[in-house]
């Protein structure tokens, strides 16, 4: 399968999103005064992997171990440049104003950042005719066309388990401890910009993992997921859909 793709400035990829970012690229966004959310999420983790499991590998690298309860589990922690609307950065010709200093996820677009998913155009926000056969190959077979972008995207994704050790150590400074369970959603922790800022910079000037890792709360907005938890001995708690958690699936009474 080839896709094909050509940019057309229409400006809705910079709308109503959740832009995920490097520590580095969280502290210059976050010391700007633009919000930075941190999204974690919490695997259920028995025990290592099968070295030949690539997915199972991946998760393991972008997140570190910690126990809920009697149970051990593995926090992946995501920060994200959230803008209601318009990107600061838009201008009203729809060209970006940061553009030379943009994030590796905005350089890459529309390309798929996270690996083991393919690429589905009609997941894009682009319109259709930015998918035109006879605009230049953006991947082929699933291989990226574009030596530079595939590169990108292998920093990209190096990045998220790089940032591992820092992100928990600011979590561990900020006292953030709820993570959504695995694959239904992510609990979402807004901290004020340049508080976020000075704790990213900080836990990656030190950026030691915690000796005494705090223990983690698993937020469910699903009661038969909540009742599996508390049944397995784990520290859970029921939420809702809101502004501190994006739930994949509706809320169950």
């Amino acid at each position: 399968m080839t896709i094909h793709f050509d940019c057309t400035q229409c400006g809705k990829c910079c709308q109503d999103l959740r832009l995920t970012l490097s520590v580095d690229e969280a502290i210059v966004w976050a010391g700007r005064g633009h919000e930075v959310q941190l999204l974690t999420e919490a695997l259920p983790w028995a025990g290592e992997p099968d070295p030949a499991d690539a997915r199972a590998r991946y998760q393991r690298d972008r997140s570190f171990a910690v126990m809920s309860g009697a149970a051990p589990f593995r926090i992946s922690v995501v920060p994200v440049a959230y803008h209601a609307g318009p990107c600061p950065h838009l201008q009203p010709d729809m060209r970006c104003s940061n553009y030379a200093e943009r994030p590796r996820i905005c350089r890459i677009h529309p390309l798929e950042a996270r690996p083991f998913i393919p690429l589905r155009p009609e997941n894009r926000h682009c319109p259709p005719e930015a998918w035109a056969p006879e605009f230049p190959v953006l991947e082929r077979d699933g291989e990226i066309a574009d030596p530079e972008a595939a590169r990108i995207v292998a920093q990209h994704r190096q990045a998220a388990a790089d940032d591992v050790p820092v992100l928990a150590a600011t979590c561990a400074a900020l006292g953030l401890s709820t993570a959504a369970f695995a694959n239904e959603g992510f609990a979402v922790h807004a901290i004020a910009p340049l508080t976020l800022a000075e704790a990213l910079r900080a836990a990656r000037d030190a950026a030691p993992l915690p000796d005494d890792p705090q223990p983690w709360t698993i937020v469910t907005n699903r009661r038969s997921t909540w009742t599996m938890l508390t049944d397995a001995e784990c520290e859970a708690a029921l939420v809702q859909q809101g502004a501190g958690y994006l739930g994949s699936f509706p809320d169950e009474p």
